[in-house]
C-alpha cells in the first residue's frame, strides 16, 4: 500500500507543533510586515502579530516561494510515496494554482487539492484526509473525494472592529465611519472561495445569535441528514470563544463542538483581533 503524506499550509490555522501531533506537514506562509518578511509559525507568532496590528504596521500576505514548496515536497517524498497537498482556497490565494503548476513535474506523486477551504473548514478537511489515508486510499482517490466535498461547509465570522475591513478595502471608509458610529457588528460568511457580508447587527450578542441561526439553518436545510462537525475559532479572544462554545453546546446538543486555537493569520490580518467564528462541514464517509 502506498504511503501517503498530507501537506497543508499555515492558512489552515494548524501550527507546526499541532502538525507534528497530527502527523502532517505544514508549509509556513510568508507575511510582509513593514517591508520585512516573516514566516507564519516560524518567525511570526500570534502575540507578535497582534502587537504589529495594534501598532498599525503595514501587514500583507504573500505566497511561499516555489523553491520552498518543492523543498518541502522533496523532503517528504524521501519517506513517503505520495503527497496530498492541501493549500488554501484558490479563490482566496494564488498559491493553489502555483502548487498545481509545480506538481506537474512530480509524475503524479503530488496531488494538489482545491477544495475551497481555509482555517476551520480546512482543518475539518485535513481530518477527513487523515481518515481516508488510514482507510488505504491513494493520493489521487483522496484528492477526488475531497474536491467533491469542496462546498459542503460554511464559516460565519463576526468582527470586533471595522478598522481592518476598511484597511483591506473590503468596505469603504464612509461605510466604516457610519458602521462605527452606529456600532454595527458585521457578520461575514465564507463559503467556497469568497469572503462575503452576511448580516449587520448592533451587538456582539446579536452577532452570535445570527451565527447560531445561520448554522442551524445550514444543518436543517443544506446538510439535513448528514453527519456534521462544528468548530469555533477566534482572533486573540479565547475567553469569548469559550463562552460561545457553551452557548453552542446548549443550542446543538449531541454535537461535539471543538475550539480551533485561533483563526489563521491570513484571515486575522483582514479582520483584526476580537473576532469570533463558527464553522461546520459535512464529514466525509470512508
Amino acid at each position: 500500500m502506498s504511503r501517503v503524506a498530507i501537506v497543508t499550509d499555515s492558512n489552515s490555522g494548524v501550527s507546526q507543533e499541532k502538525a507534528k501531533e497530527m502527523g502532517i506537514f505544514v508549509l509556513p506562509m510568508p507575511f510582509l510586515i513593514n517591508d520585512k518578511e516573516y514566516l507564519d509559525g516560524v518567525t511570526l507568532f500570534h502575540k507578535d502579530f497582534y502587537d504589529y496590528l495594534e501598532q498599525d504596521a503595514e501587514v500583507s500576505t504573500s505566497q511561499p516561494s516555489p523553491e520552498s514548496v518543492m523543498k518541502l515536497w522533496d523532503d517528504v517524498l524521501k519517506e513517503y510515496d505520495e503527497i496530498i497537498h492541501m493549500p488554501m482556497s484558490s479563490g482566496l490565494s494564488g498559491s493553489c494554482q502555483t502548487a498545481y503548476m509545480l506538481a506537474q513535474d512530480y509524475d503524479g506523486k503530488v496531488q494538489v487539492v482545491n477544495n475551497q477551504r481555509i482555517s476551520i473548514t480546512m482543518i475539518h478537511a485535513l481530518e477527513d484526509a487523515m481518515r481516508l489515508v488510514r482507510a488505504g486510499k491513494n493520493a489521487a482517490q483522496i484528492r477526488e473525494i475531497l474536491e467533491s466535498e469542496a462546498l459542503q461547509s460554511s464559516i460565519y465570522i463576526t468582527v470586533a472592529t471595522l478598522k481592518y475591513l476598511k484597511k483591506g478595502g473590503r468596505i469603504t471608509p464612509a461605510a466604516a465611519a457610519i458602521g462605527t458610529m452606529l456600532k454595527l457588528k458585521p457578520v461575514l460568511q465564507i463559503q467556497g472561495d469568497k469572503l462575503d457580508s452576511f448580516a449587520k447587527v448592533r451587538t456582539m450578542s446579536a452577532a452570535k445569535r445570527t451565527m447560531i441561526d445561520a448554522i442551524r439553518n445550514d444543518l436543517e436545510s443544506r446538510f439535513a441528514g448528514c453527519q456534521m462537525q462544528l468548530s469555533i475559532a477566534h482572533t486573540n479572544n479565547l475567553e469569548a470563544a469559550l463562552e460561545f462554545k457553551n452557548e453552542l453546546e446548549t443550542e446543538f446538543p449531541g454535537y461535539r463542538i471543538d475550539i480551533v486555537d485561533e483563526l489563521s493569520l491570513s484571515v486575522s490580518c483582514h479582520i483584526g483581533d476580537g473576532a469570533l467564528a463558527v464553522g461546520c462541514s459535512r464529514i466525509v464517509e470512508v
